[in-house]
């Protein structure tokens, strides 16, 4: 058996624990794992902590999240075990902006700092917001709407569910937009949420046409779960086709023959994946010391027929 001398054993072993030592663990907790939105937040985060090995940097992310985006305790339930689980930081994309402003409290005071992703959330405790400027998002949907209308009809606005700061402020901006520069757009429903699933989504939808689907020229619906739920509606009262139009956020490639056939005039797109890379890159960052932005607008667009094939677009879309 080969004898090493003492000297050696002894600066492996440092060389060991210090390497241990120096792995930076980062949780990313999204406010769901099922829309196709999630998962290129996840693709960025993987991307980020690749790039960080590479450069010597030993990274680890540990992914989870709820299932469904309505569920807040289960959210919270999560940045908590890994606050017992004493990861070095978490990115978190939270799904409600007062509720899960506790445990990220906590979660600072006990020296994990925490990067908000997607949606801001109603503390200073976060470290750094990377999301979308959504309120601009959605008075792009709302010109958009305005545009394929020629500034004319009655239209509906179906929420998400309370609480969901980002797609409040996609809301808010439709609204803004309409009532600032196309006064002749009457809202006749803004008053609906849709809820986190397609299935909520689809119940609400056809309830609003059975009410106004005689009437209604235009609607707008700031998230996925929401444009799938209508679509389905829309089709089903037989108003597909651009009968009425439709303005919708997701960034997923399912809606590209929705947009092509013109059952949807409009998709607004963020960039989940610029969002979980950033996340991770940021949190290590500031773990280090490091000088880092407090708010990273990553950008909005919007995917019409027109510009569907665009390189941007089509990166954007997901695979």
């Amino acid at each position: 058996m080969p004898r090493y001398p003492l000297l050696a054993v002894i600066s492996l072993i440092v060389a060991v624990v210090t390497h241990a030592a120096d792995k930076i663990t980062v949780a990313v907790v999204p406010m769901g794992t099922t829309h196709q939105y999630w998962k290129q937040l996840h693709q960025g985060a993987q991307k980020a902590e690749a790039e960080l090995k590479a450069a010597g940097q030993p990274v680890e992310i540990i992914w989870k999240g709820p299932l469904r985006e309505d569920d807040r305790d289960q959210q919270v339930q999560v940045v908590e075990n890994f606050m017992t689980r004493r990861v070095n930081g978490i990115v978190l994309a939270p799904l409600d902006t007062r509720a899960l402003a506790r445990p990220v409290e906590q979660a600072t005071k006990a020296g994990i700092p925490v990067v908000v992703v997607d949606s801001p959330l109603a503390s200073q405790a976060p470290v750094s917001t990377i999301a979308t400027d959504n309120y601009a998002g959605g008075r792009l949907a709302g010109k958009r709407l305005g545009e394929v209308l020629d500034g004319q009809g009655k239209v509906i606005l179906l929420r998400v569910q309370v609480g969901s700061a980002s797609c409040e402020a996609r809301e808010q901006g439709f609204l803004d937009e309409l009532a600032e520069n196309f006064p002749k757009l009457e809202v006749i429903s803004s008053n609906q949420h849709g809820g986190a699933t397609r299935n909520t989504a689809l119940a609400v939808s056809q309830n609003l046409l059975v009410r106004y689907g005689r009437e209604v020229d235009g609607i707008v619906t700031p998230n996925e779960s929401t444009l799938a739920g209508m679509l389905v509606a829309l089709a089903d009262a037989g108003l597909a086709g651009g009968k009425v139009k439709l303005v919708g956020f997701a960034n997923s490639r399912q809606f590209t023959d929705e947009i092509e056939n013109g059952d949807l005039q409009g998709l607004v797109l963020q960039d989940p994946e610029k969002m979980g890379y950033l996340g991770v890159k940021t949190i290590v960052a500031a773990l280090k010391g490091e000088s880092i932005e407090t708010f990273v607008d990553t950008g909005v667009v919007i995917a019409t027929k027109n510009n569907l094939n665009d390189a941007h677009i089509q990166t954007l879309l997901g695979q």
